[in-house]
């Protein structure tokens, strides 16, 4: 008991060391409103469960009044704001939208019925209509099929449909307007540095979004302020040029860890921190080497267990840095998330069933990029994303199955027959948590 006692202590002490230096922010900073005046502070830190996520604009404070991506474009009352929350790393988290729910009794325009529910057709003051969203942190992401302008080489069928929506007679695959809908995390609006350059976006072969529908971050936006927003007019070039311009500028990433303490002091590793990944402040030698006697016991094993865990992150049995580093991160590929065993696996999302041309049957959650090329090989598969900000955004996976990162980790060794000891699974998690 009084190993536990010293123990709490010590935690104690790391967690007052973040909590005096983070920056103080009105209780309605947390979760910004479409349209909210106020300032986004060139640096900015909010407070998760693993201590504070950073975010810094590398242009310096921003007016949100009549910025594009802070202002309501559309009809519903969202903005590109609303999905994509400073306190969560640029995107949100079960627990913010839990949050809202609760305190706005289901009227925040993130529940907007276009897809913020189950389905547009169910009665939208139920939190039931709304169980993706608020269990999984999932958006209804509603594709024409077949593809316009492809002829896919696979039949899909729906085979289970707990939403009821791509059965639905106005929403579904058999409707007037055949639609696919698949449930997905909204990926963070940060970090976009390696993906863009040039007035218009991206580089040639650039995917956005988990199926690579978007070539670049100018017609991502469009997209989403005609769908997610519901707008009725396209967003002016002044409109657009501002969106992408902000969000090039803003980079997300885990700035203070109640066990490791500052992430942005100089001697933490050369990846961390959001000035870092901004390119402000210059690398620095790794944790391994400046543990230091004068920190404490706990704050020492823990950092000296990021510092193997970035080992096992960029040189481990299965390196996760051959496919989640900036030069990767916009590859799309089928890691297991998506496809099914069998039709029969419990899941809250619907499953379909794809029969190729070569007589593969394939059961899937959600095809993936195949919605977008019609490849009977591109079932499952997902573009792959950048992981920083991990603790400020859970759950983990395009469809929100890992709830935690220790379930990332699990899902990982299992799935590519890794072997991961007990002390590289954990090591590998504290990396991630001060990613």
């Amino acid at each position: 008991m009084k190993a536990l006692r010293i123990a709490a202590l010590v935690l104690a002490a790391a967690t007052l060391l973040v909590s005096q230096s983070r920056r103080s922010y009105p209780p309605d900073r947390i979760w910004w409103n479409a349209n909210q005046p106020g300032t986004l502070p060139a640096t900015e830190d909010y407070d998760n469960a693993e201590g504070m996520v950073g975010i810094v604009n590398t242009a310096g404070a921003v007016n949100p009044v009549g910025h594009a991506f802070f202002e309501a474009l559309g009809t519903n009352g969202r903005a590109c704001i609303t999905c994509h929350q400073p306190s969560n790393a640029m995107s949100v988290s079960v627990e913010s939208i839990q949050g809202r729910w609760h305190e706005t009794d289901g009227k925040d325009p993130v529940f907007a019925a276009v897809d913020g529910s189950d389905c547009p057709s169910l009665p939208q003051e139920k939190a039931s209509s709304h169980s993706l969203l608020l269990n999984r942190g999932l958006f209804r992401i509603a594709l024409p099929w077949p593809p316009k302008s492809v002829t896919p080489d696979f039949r899909l069928e729906v085979l289970r449909d707990p939403t009821g929506c791509n059965l639905d007679p106005k929403y579904g695959l058999t409707s007037p307007t055949p639609m696919v809908s698949v449930f997905r995390r909204p990926r963070a609006a940060a970090n976009l540095t390696h993906l863009t350059k040039g007035e218009d976006g991206d580089p040639a072969g650039i995917l956005i979004m988990a199926d690579g529908r978007e070539a670049s971050l100018r017609t991502q936006a469009v997209a989403a302020i005609l769908g997610h927003e519901q707008a009725e007019h396209l967003p002016t070039k002044e409109q657009l040029a501002q969106i992408v311009a902000f969000e090039r500028q803003i980079a997300a990433t885990q700035s203070a860890d109640i066990r490791g303490g500052l992430l942005t002091e100089p001697t933490a590793p050369a990846f961390l921190g959001p000035d870092r990944v901004t390119g402000k402040v210059a690398a620095f030698p790794s944790w391994e080497q400046h543990v230091g006697p004068d920190l404490a016991q706990l704050q020492k094993d823990f950092r000296a267990s990021v510092a193997r865990g970035s080992l096992v992150y960029f040189k481990g049995k299965v390196s996760c840095a051959s496919c989640h580093t900036p030069s990767r991160s916009a590859t799309p590929m089928n890691i297991g998330v998506l496809n099914l065993a069998t039709p029969d696996e419990s899941t809250p999302l619907p499953v379909f069933k794809a029969t190729c041309a070569n007589g593969r049957i394939i059961y899937t959650q959600d095809p993936g990029r195949a919605l977008v090329t019609g490849r009977c090989t591109d079932i499952g598969v997902t573009v792959m994303q950048q992981l920083h900000g991990l603790a400020a955004h859970a759950p983990y996976f395009t469809n929100g199955s890992a709830a935690t990162l220790a379930d990332v980790v699990d899902f990982y060794d299992k799935r590519f027959h890794i072997g991961y000891t007990e002390t590289e699974k954990r090591d590998l998690l504290n990396f991630l948590k001060v990613l």
